[in-house]
């Protein structure tokens, strides 16, 4: 029997990584990225006063402050009363963010996304964790904190590489090959990832994938970049590869979670609708973030032609569209 998810369902994304990695910095990109997307953002800081909660830039309607605790474990019940209170809103958002404190663990905030009440209503879309490039091996009493960080994390997004030369970059990524079997991983400077890697959802067409996003990000206090022009020396497309996969032939289900499950390392995202051999009156909707898989049954057909449309994006030349075609239209 295979099992779906919703694919009404809210998408969630937790921002984890250990203090000072960047996550408010990611926020800000994400909230101020070319997505049109309605986002409700959680903020919690582990003090009395949400500092966070005050630098997230252009949204401040939208920004509610989780303070005086860790979601992960004291206020975990202030989450949930919150997330009710944010799904019962006139505007239902269509992405709500949650950035965690550095201090917390994502496996028990995880849990809380899995709560009965919440069943149909949302649905963890992805864990980000960042790590800080140039601080990683800092304060060694915190290792295994950081360590749970990124284990339970579906992507890692290895931040503020400009700051270190090549030698610690690569120092970290064999530090992680030592401790992890499999772990998806993706450079940055100023936490500067594209949204198509970031999110499931949003408005992106596999069309519009093979575009270049702009980058909005709003300079203002307190924003955690340095305040220079971040287009310059940031080509997306020098450091990652958009491939696309279409096809009439119907997708057998059975078999296809643990097919993707081999893809490699590098291929970071892969989103898209599946024609099924064993519903092939509705869209299957295929979400791969990570490690993370999401498949869900969407409405029928209708009008549009049915159809396996999926892109995926990875590092350079690290997918094509036979490896596509071997994993969906084959995955037994």
């Amino acid at each position: 029997m295979i099992e779906f998810g919703s694919a009404s369902a809210v998408p969630v994304t937790i921002l984890t990584g250990f203090l000072g990695a960047g996550k408010t910095t990611l926020l800000n990109r994400i909230l101020t990225g070319n997505h049109g997307l309605r986002v409700a953002v959680l903020v919690n800081d582990f003090g009395s006063i949400n500092v966070d909660a005050d630098l997230v830039v252009g949204i401040e309607d939208d920004v509610m402050s989780l303070a005086n605790g860790c979601v992960c474990c004291s206020i975990r019940d202030d989450l949930i009363e919150t997330v009710e209170t944010v799904l019962a809103r006139p505007e239902r958002p269509e992405y709500i963010l949650l950035e965690a404190s550095g201090v917390s663990d994502p496996s028990s905030i995880a849990m809380t996304f899995t709560d009965q009440r919440f069943r149909d209503k949302i649905r963890l879309d992805s864990i980000m964790c960042l790590v800080d490039a140039e601080q990683v091996f800092a304060a060694p009493e915190q290792m295994e904190l950081k360590l749970r960080q990124i284990a339970f994390s579906d992507m890692v997004i290895l931040n503020k590489v400009d700051l270190v030369e090549q030698e610690s970059v690569q120092k970290v990524h064999d530090w992680l090959k030592s401790r992890f079997r499999r772990y998806r991983l993706v450079e940055a400077v100023n936490a500067d990832v594209p949204l198509e890697i970031l999110l499931s959802v949003g408005r992106f067409a596999a069309e519009q994938l093979n575009a270049e996003v702009p980058d909005r990000h709003e300079h203002g206090p307190g924003c955690g970049c340095d305040g220079h022009d971040h287009t310059h020396g940031h080509d997306h497309a020098a450091h990652f590869s958009t491939t696309m996969l279409r096809s009439d032939r119907p997708v057998p289900l059975a078999g296809l979670r643990e097919a993707i499950k081999r893809l490699p390392g590098e291929v970071y995202r892969v989103k898209g609708f599946v024609l099924s051999e064993e519903d092939p009156d509705h869209r299957i909707v295929v979400q791969v973030v990570g490690k993370r898989i999401d498949i869900a049954r969407e409405e029928p057909w209708g009008d549009r032609t049915p159809e396996t449309r999926l892109v995926a994006i990875g590092a350079p030349g690290a997918v094509s569209e036979e490896m596509l075609e071997a994993v969906f239209l084959e995955p037994a």
